[in-house]
Formats: structure tokens, sequence, C-alpha cells
């Protein structure tokens, strides 16, 4: 793997991580899945990185899973279910366990694991042209990178079942509609966008940003009584905070808040 499959920047208190494999659609193999993972990792711990940025260089996203190293034969990882834990699995809960806000751009084609890996981050926003395929079924697969988890969530079962059996390609708009993502914008303006938007999240109150993806997690598992008392626990966190704080003075003052993310 190249040094710059992955690229990495940070930008106004921003994340800026792009997969860089184009010629090969950004799909994902073992070295370029351990460089992720290390990157999320370092990410999470540096206190100066308020949000994270998620997009893929090219013309795709991510075609997900690298089928020419699946199949080779001097292949590292050669057992599909020790590649789906190694490979996939910890970018799925880094993502998910990511106590800061995480923006995907989805420029063009999400499939397979690249599709589910988008459907991991919190707010995913996608130019026109881009699309979602669920594309394991069309060479024998079941679906993996989360997308069992995440499709039912996000669209209800009736459509789960069909995106995940008939492996048809969503276009964007489609997505949208269904709350599968955000929002669908032109290409041309998919950068501004999205990674305007994270921009903004990293000047909010990014703690208590961290504790509302913790209640989403939470919230279907929960009663409705555990949940009320999730709330009331975490609202007392959020009251604690230098953020709280500052939000309530900079309202007394009427000025701007200046948020610091603690």
């Amino acid at each position: 793997m190249a040094a710059s499959s992955i690229l990495f920047e940070a930008r106004q208190g921003v994340a800026r991580i792009t997969l860089n494999r184009p010629e090969v659609l950004n799909s994902f193999d073992a070295a370029m899945s351990q460089t992720l993972q290390q990157i999320l990792g370092e990410v999470t711990r540096d206190v100066s990185l308020r949000a994270v940025y998620l997009t893929g260089a090219g013309r795709a996203f991510c075609a997900g899973q690298d089928l020419a190293e699946a199949t080779a034969a001097d292949s590292a990882i050669t057992d599909f279910s020790e590649r789906v834990r190694t490979m996939y699995n910890p970018l799925v809960l880094a993502l998910r366990r990511m106590p800061k806000p995480v923006v995907c751009a989805v420029n063009g084609v999400a499939a397979g694991a690249g599709a589910n890996l988008a459907l991991a981050c919190d707010i995913v926003i996608a130019a026109e042209e881009a699309s979602f395929l669920q594309a394991f079924v069309k060479i024998g697969l079941v679906p993996d990178t989360g997308g069992s988890w995440a499709l039912p969530r996000l669209v209800g079962q009736a459509q789960a079942a069909a995106l995940m059996l008939l492996g048809e390609k969503l276009p964007a708009a489609r997505a949208a509609e269904l709350g599968l993502i955000y929002k669908v914008c032109p290409a041309a303006e998919l950068e501004t966008t999205a990674f305007g938007l994270a921009a903004q999240l990293a000047t909010q109150p990014t703690y208590a940003l961290s504790l509302i993806k913790q209640m989403l997690v939470a919230s279907p598992h929960n009663s409705l009584e555990q949940q009320l008392e999730l709330e009331a626990e975490y609202q007392g966190l959020a009251g604690r905070s230098q953020d709280y704080a500052e939000g309530v003075q900079a309202f007394l003052e009427k000025r701007k808040p200046s948020f610091i993310g603690k």
C-alpha cells in the first residue's frame, strides 16, 4: 500500500480524511484498513480535533473490498470471517464510538463495505451522481461492515430487506427520500457543503454532541423509562460543562459563544 492511500489533514479543528486509491475506486485492502484504524484512533485522542470529515478521492467514495487482494493466493487474510473482524468491524466501532461528530461526503459510488462505512458516520451528504449499493449478494456474500445493523434502523425492515436481498443500486436522491442519508447536493458543491458542516460542528459544544451520539446509540435498546433516565443523567453532565456556562453567559451578553468542547 502506498503511504498516500489515506490522506489526512487537520484544518479548522476538523480531521479531514480521504480514501485515496482512486485507481481501484478506493476499495480496501488490509493495509489501508489498518492505516485508517490508526488514524481514527489518533483523531479520537487529539483534543484539538473536534469533528471528522470523511470522503473519497476521484470518482468513487469506496467500492468496498479489494477483491483482487481478497482472492490472491498469497493474501495475508484468506478467511472472510477473519477479514471482516480485523478489517471492517474495528472501523465501524471506531466511527460509532468517536466522541466527535463525523460528517461523510459521498462523492460517487459507495458499494458493499464502502456503503456501510458511510452509514456508520453521523451525517452523510452525497453528490447528486452518487449511489449506494449493497453489492454483497451479487457475488454470493452477506452484508458486513454493520450494514445489517444500520439499514433496518435507518429505513425500516422492508426497505432494508429489499436493499440487501436485491442488491440494486440506490441513487443518492432516493437514499435521501428514504432517510438513509441526510441530504444531496450538486457535485460541485459537495466539498463546500459537507466540509463546511464539519467545520461548523467543530465550533459547537462538542462535549454535548458526544453525549447526543451516545444517547442515539442507546435509544433503540432502551425502554421509554430508561431513555428518560439517560436524558436526565446526561443533561446533568452537560449542565456541569464549561460549554454550558459559556453558552448561558454568551446569551446574557448577547454575543456569539466560544465553545471549547469541555
